[in-house]
């Protein structure tokens, strides 16, 4: 069974960067496309980024293209987000999820894996 953890969130200013890791036990991640997802108190949860399996083709929210980066490490069992310029708006829990799906899902029930969250949290 693979199994997910976040890590790499905490307490930041406005326009400072973080990188969240997402590792995978269990099984190796390569042959798992991984989204990132957030979710906002009193918000439902949304798609941030997401990396397929095969060719590692991208995908972002409208919210943080350009801001963010979504790579991966399969050496490492690893997916990275990189975050630049972090907005309050961006305040959240993070999750990481997989699926074996080939193309990216933006929904969360196309991830059938999940992390438990890290928080991130942008002081304005």
């Amino acid at each position: 069974q693979l199994q997910l953890v976040e890590s790499g969130g905490g307490l930041v200013q406005a326009g400072d960067s973080l990188r969240l890791s997402c590792a995978a036990s269990g099984r190796t991640l390569d042959t798992y496309t991984v989204g990132w997802f957030r979710q906002a108190p009193g918000k439902e949860r949304e798609f941030v980024a997401g990396i397929t399996y095969i060719g590692s083709n991208t995908d972002y929210a409208d919210s943080v293209k350009g801001r963010f980066t979504i790579s991966r490490d399969n050496a490492k069992n690893t997916v990275y987000l990189q975050m630049h310029s972090l907005k309050a708006e961006d305040t959240a829990v993070y999750s990481c999820a997989a699926d074996r799906r080939l193309r990216l899902g933006l929904t969360p029930n196309a991830y059938t894996y999940w992390g438990p969250g890290t928080q991130v949290t942008v002081s304005s």
